[in-house]
């Protein structure tokens, strides 16, 4: 591997690590990376010159600040969203030429589609870490970098990126859908909200998985 390579890989597998763990304490990155903390130290100094990574700090109990590295715009762009400009301008022709009930039909048939390879891929999964465990890698196949983890009865499912966010900017339906497709596949012994949301803060989307207790 040539110098240049090698400089390369280490600048996109940071950028992925805080891009999947949002704000991330260099600790995290030395040790998600192999390496020590202060060669890792001297790659987010190159990423923070360049504008790609910002540094917070935040004071957690008695002593210093602690810093943790956040991705810029700069840096969320390095993970563009597919096929974007096209994207947008087929929805805004289908919009303009055949009306919303057009463009609604398009997004329904899409997420039907979808619906009915995850119901395939979780028809034997019964349990519900099985259920988030499909979808997190079937999600991830298509970009959207997911995961998922929990906190006593309560499940959380993340969206680290959106490969088709310039046409859910256009057009939220894609949104609502997909609300309601994660809420008929994680069944309804769950009640399923989006608590974060990539349109407003840029950075993904969650949702919570609640037990229903009716």
């Amino acid at each position: 591997m040539t110098l240049q390579k090698e400089k390369k890989d280490n600048t996109d597998r940071i950028l992925m690590i805080i891009k999947m763990k949002r704000h991330t304490p260099l600790a995290v990155i030395a040790h998600d990376l192999g390496i020590t903390k202060e060669g890792a130290r001297q790659h987010l100094i190159k990423l923070t010159d360049a504008g790609l990574v910002a540094i917070q700090h935040k004071r957690e109990g008695v002593g210093r600040p602690t810093a943790y590295y956040t991705l810029t715009d700069a840096g969320l762009a390095r993970f563009p969203d597919t096929h974007a400009q096209v994207t947008v301008g087929l929805l805004q022709s289908v919009k303009r030429l055949l009306g919303d009930n057009a463009l609604d039909l398009l997004i329904s048939d899409r997420e039907k589609q979808h619906y009915t390879r995850y119901a395939a891929a979780l028809e034997n999964k019964q349990h519900i870490e099985e259920r988030l465990q499909v979808l997190a890698s079937l999600r991830s196949e298509e970009g959207y970098m997911a995961e998922w983890s929990q906190d006593g009865q309560t499940y959380y499912f993340t969206e680290n990126h959106c490969p088709i966010c310039a046409a859910a900017i256009e057009c939220q339906g894609f949104c609502r859908a997909e609300l309601s497709n994660f809420q008929q596949l994680l069944g309804p012994d769950y009640e399923v909200s989006r608590i974060q949301h990539i349109l407003q803060d840029g950075t993904r989307c969650v949702y919570q998985l609640k037990k229903n207790n009716k």
